[in-house]
């Protein structure tokens, strides 16, 4: 029982694993028949299709043709088309497809579902340059990308091929990365941001879609909304005085008119004429330029963002510590981290919004608010004139390659540190170009450039990264939140940092989260309380059931899901009950996606609601077997309703599954410990530690199981390893020294404890 006492937070934290939805906007697609363009919108106007916009804004119309908006889905047709199919082949790990057209049917024979080779009907192209996909429809309504796709770069620099989106990985057709599978499926990945008011309507009974939209691509109402009632203004009809204030439209774009940017005679930049007052159009862009998640069934324009969508953070994986771009973003969540963004510009200040073209071509962008004679010189960049190393973008806006040939620029816009690159092995622009030097070079020279280093507006790398690796300093974290200078997001990913750190010295920067301006902010902050004592959750989640961001509610809901409603004052149960609604008609508006089947069984299995949890948590598994957190969080229930057979039951099918997860090994392991099968306990737990070493979790379990059998040499001779990866861990740290202690080496024990009075309270 000892060893079981000791394992217990592990398992909890390691169950209760966080299941957001969809990752976001990815390149993939489908729809099916369209819609007509008279749908109502969520304010009853009416789509109107931009034919019609055209009649009165022909400038504008005719600067959007041709554009990737317009040409981000289209019938295909001989002239939508890109790619050769002209009876040509391409062969990818043993896999021969070959493109054909019949008629006017352009035709792929490949791997199916099942693995055979199939011949399957182009119906859709999506996307235009630096590569074009193609779709495919399946029963149910299911319209899925092709992961062989076509480079439309010129052939000069490497273009005019087939090429697979994965090409140094075999993907059998039952890796979840096939292009038959839920996550290359365009009707709840990616459609919505590739057509205008794209409609799921997914049924859960049937599992099928009927997905519509009222046109292909993004169109005018795309990002101005319905146009009815702009119409009916626009020609005076009954009723127009009433739209008069809104000249009819859902949102206005008119942030920048009669604004300017004014160059301070005595500096060097620009500032705005007047100070931002609105995020309308960054949120109206951000709504598909960002990694976000679902929140709503449809958008409505002129909304919050966070009614509709979380945007993510700068979480691991997505991106680097000093928050440079790692996985593919699409740009918000860099933008809103930089000095452009704190100094007022909006997308449009650089970028034309109907054909999508900068307003000016290379550094003339900048040179609009940045001095010439000052920055465009070789006494600031120190390079050859119209050389990469004199142009703005290759150093404050480096690019990262997705997808094989599209290169994204970080619009997060920072100085370089190569200085970084030496202590946390970020990236910098420096080194992209020169790639045969070393950071450490690239970090004296700009040294010898600029003297000290200007650590420019993002300071967080040391503080994220040391938290990243489990040796970050709660307090360092509470003062990146107290911060006002620091950037929201960066302020939010702290806060989902601090929760191991929580204590009488940072819960006040968990309280200033909770009353930020940024609603991005209060919702990381209410994330960070979820295992917080229940007094305290209720103490300070309560009052943002009523926030007026819809996100925040929900967040609050989640974290008091477990209170017992029937012991509330009555207004406080209402407004429980009431967010709690919200939150699961979020998720229900996302049903096919096992992230949010996932997060309802959380819901459900923390109101003590046995069935209901089951069921949601099953049907994740169904829709995506390879879908682990659903596992591991539906056997985390069984063992807390003493069902550990149904548990083991369950992580056995998990791991037949996913025999390389160390997630499901690691769950299976603490799920034997509990039935007291230690020796087949230590072997998971041991192997999940081996196929995820970088988890320093995995390791300390395994540790403490090896020293609570009496295998104490071997767990801390595990910990000593760890630690080489690991250095400075604090909870790989107090084992050793515990071990060490226990084990008669107080001198051992004592080193060990000086390198953890090093790193602070």
């Amino acid at each position: 029982m000892a060893l079981v006492s000791h394992l217990e937070a592990s398992w909890r934290n390691g169950a209760r694993l966080l299941c957001l939805l969809a990752l976001g906007v990815v390149t993939c697609g489908y729809a099916q028949a369209a819609s007509d363009s008279s749908g109502d919108s969520p304010g009853n106007s009416k789509y109107i299709g931009s034919e019609t916009c055209a009649g009165c804004h022909r400038g504008e119309y005719e600067s959007w043709q041709g554009s990737h908006h317009d040409l981000a889905m289209q019938p295909a047709n001989a002239t939508t088309v890109l790619g050769d199919f002209d009876n040509a082949s391409f062969t990818n790990f043993g896999v021969t497809s070959t493109f054909s057209r019949q008629d006017e049917r352009y035709l792929v024979r490949t791997d199916g579902a099942d693995g055979a080779m199939q011949t399957f009907e182009i119906i859709y192209t999506f996307g235009v340059y630096p590569l074009q996909q193609y779709l495919i429809e399946f029963p149910g309504g299911r319209m899925q990308a092709l992961s062989i796709v076509w480079d439309a770069r010129p052939q000069s620099e490497g273009g005019q091929r087939w090429f697979h989106l994965y090409p140094d990985e075999k993907i059998p057709y039952d890796d979840l990365l096939h292009w038959t599978r839920p996550s290359q499926n365009w009707n709840n990945m990616c459609a919505e941001c590739h057509s205008t008011r794209l409609q799921k309507n997914y049924d859960a009974k049937t599992r099928s879609f009927d997905t519509t939209w009222s046109e292909v691509n993004v169109a005018c109402e795309a990002c101005h909304g319905a146009g009815e009632d702009h119409q009916r203004w626009a020609k005076r009809e009954s009723g127009w005085e009433a739209l008069q204030d809104s000249l009819g439209l859902q949102v206005q774009l008119n942030e920048r008119r009669d604004v300017h940017w004014k160059m301070d005679v005595a500096g060097s930049i620009a500032r705005r004429s007047q100070p931002r007052t609105s995020n309308r159009e960054i949120e109206t862009c951000a709504r598909c330029h960002s990694r976000r998640s679902p929140i709503s069934p449809e958008y409505r324009h002129g909304e919050p963002l966070l009614d509709h969508y979380l945007p993510a953070l700068l979480s691991d994986g997505l991106y680097h510590a000093d928050g440079q771009i790692d996985d593919e973003v699409y740009v918000y969540g860099s933008f809103v981290q930089s000095k452009m963004h704190a100094a007022g510009v909006t997308c449009s200040d650089c970028h034309e919004p109907h054909s999508l073209e900068l307003l000016a071509p290379g550094n003339a962008v900048c040179l609009q608010c940045h001095k010439g004679d000052v920055y465009n010189t070789e006494a600031h960049h120190f390079h050859q004139p119209e050389s990469n190393g004199a142009s703005c973008a290759e150093c404050h806006m480096p690019t990262n390659t997705y997808m094989v040939v599209d290169p994204r620029h970080d619009h997060s816009m920072r100085i370089p540190r190569p200085d970084l690159s030496v202590s946390l092995g970020t990236p910098n622009a420096c080194t992209n170009c020169h790639r045969e030097q070393s950071a450490e070079w690239a970090s004296k020279q700009v040294d010898e450039w600029y003297g000290d280093i200007n650590p420019g507006h993002q300071k967080y790398a040391e503080i994220l990264q040391a938290a990243r690796r489990g040796t970050g300093s709660g307090e360092a974290l509470a003062d990146l939140i107290r911060n006002p200078e620091t950037p929201a997001i960066a302020r939010a990913t702290a806060l989902s940092e601090i929760a191991p750190y929580l204590s009488n010295q940072t819960v006040d920067a968990l309280v200033l989260g909770l009353a930020d301006s940024d609603p991005v902010v209060r919702s990381a902050a209410l994330r960070a309380l979820e295992n917080a004592p229940v007094q305290m959750r209720v103490q300070l989640g309560f009052p943002l059931l009523q926030d007026p961001v819809l996100i925040v509610r929900m967040e609050a809901a989640v974290i008091l899901a477990s209170v017992p409603v029937g012991d509330l004052p009555a207004a406080q149960r209402q407004q429980l009950v009431a967010a709690g609604k919200e939150y699961i008609e979020a998720q229900l508006a996302n049903a096919e996606r096992p992230e949010a089947q996932t997060n309802l069984g959380n819901f459900y299995a923390a109101q003590g609601e046995r069935l209901p949890a089951i069921d949601a948590y099953q049907t994740a598994i169904e829709l995506a077997p390879y879908y682990l957190p659903a596992y591991v969080n539906l056997a985390d229930f069984y063992r807390r309703l003493g069902q550990e057979d149904d548990a083991l039951e369950l992580l056995q099918r998990a791991v037949a599954e996913n025999p390389d997860e160390a997630s499901t090994h690691h769950a299976l392991g603490l799920t034997l410990v509990r039935l007291q099968r230690y020796d087949a306990a230590l072997a998971e737990l041991a192997l999940a530690a081996e196929l995820n070493p970088a988890n320093s979790s995995f390791t300390y379990v395994y540790a403490v199981a090896l020293n609570s059998l009496g295998k104490a040499p071997q767990a801390i001779q595990t910990l000593q390893n760890a630690l080489k990866l690991h250095p400075g861990n604090r909870e790989i740290l107090s084992a050793l020294i515990s071990f060490l202690r226990d084990s008669g080496d107080v001198a051992g024990a004592g080193r060990y404890a000086e390198q953890l009075r090093s790193l602070g309270p």
